[in-house]
């Protein structure tokens, strides 16, 4: 089942997609249910399970073409967005570094966030605004002191996300915040895809990045440094997750500072994301106003 985010009069509401690019309306299917999806993930664990028996038991149920939807960013208004860095080998040492011993970790912000289809913004300050192709972790449960045997079950879906860097901003301080949270940088979605789609963990996905069609990034979840079950157990050491929390778990080599001469995304460029079985996350870019 996949689900998407998307604003009409006003308001967010949650779709579920039905057929290749069809999308019914939550509310449509389930008529007590909020609109937002992160409170629609606040119902339960069993909501999205109650959801896909309705949309299967469905007679009738109007859609709307994908393409004629006004999408957010997947999760609009996340509790938390965690993101890791240097989760790939490659990545860690095109940037210079040896392997780490330990993940790094840094917050984004709701407002960096920019939905597929919608154009990434380069800021007025900087021309060194770089991709990453990610996948994100979209929490469906409350989860503290995760194990490896149980850190999956908290897990509502998974997302494609393009953690969008501005590299100079980002090396200005010993911290990567401020490079790492300008407005509309991070694309994310399309949809949630539910864990029943893909494998355990994501494990053995390939991902890339294309630049105007042209391949940056093109590498295999198998080469993470900490899979998406690592990532969790030691997330959940620190903090509490809740539903809506979204986890981004890290890019591999090919990004466009590291290369020679760098490669910065500039406005007319189209950046996508693609992993095995989640479709591809769409950008384009402008300057800031």
């Amino acid at each position: 089942m996949r689900l998407v985010s998307y604003q009409q009069d006003g308001q967010a509401h949650t779709g579920v997609m039905s057929g290749a690019d069809g999308v019914i309306n939550v509310s449509d299917l389930m008529p007590d249910w909020p609109s937002d999806i992160v409170e629609i993930l606040q119902l339960g664990p069993n909501a999205l399970v109650d959801l896909k028996k309705a949309l299967d038991a469905r007679k009738s149920a109007a859609t709307t073409p994908l393409k004629s939807l006004d999408l957010l960013p997947l999760v609009p208004n996340p509790p938390k967005i965690i993101c890791i860095g240097l989760n790939y080998a490659d990545h860690a040492k095109e940037g210079g570094r040896d392997r780490p011993d330990h993940p790094s970790f840094f917050m984004r912000g709701a407002t960096s966030q920019v939905a597929h289809g919608k154009p990434i913004i380069r800021p007025k300050c900087s021309p060194k605004l770089d991709y990453e192709a990610e996948i994100a972790v979209i929490i469906g449960s409350k989860a503290k002191h995760l194990t490896r045997e149980n850190a999956l079950a908290c897990v509502a879906g998974y997302s494609l996300y393009n953690d969008g860097s501005v590299r100079d901003y980002q090396r200005r301080g010993t911290q990567w915040t401020l490079g790492k949270n300008f407005d509309a940088t991070g694309g994310f979605g399309p949809w949630l895809i539910t864990p029943d789609e893909l494998p355990a963990g994501c494990e053995g996905l390939r991902i890339q990045s294309r630049l105007n069609g042209k391949i940056m990034q093109d590498a295999n979840t198998k080469d993470f440094l900490w899979n998406i079950v690592d990532s969790l157990v030691i997330i959940t050491e620190c903090m509490t997750l809740e539903p809506g929390d979204v986890i981004i778990t890290g890019t591999p080599a090919g990004v466009g500072y590291a290369r020679t001469p760098p490669v910065f995304m500039a406005p007319g460029d189209v950046i996508e994301i693609e992993v095995d079985g989640m479709g591809v996350l769409m950008n384009t870019i402008v300057d800031e106003k």
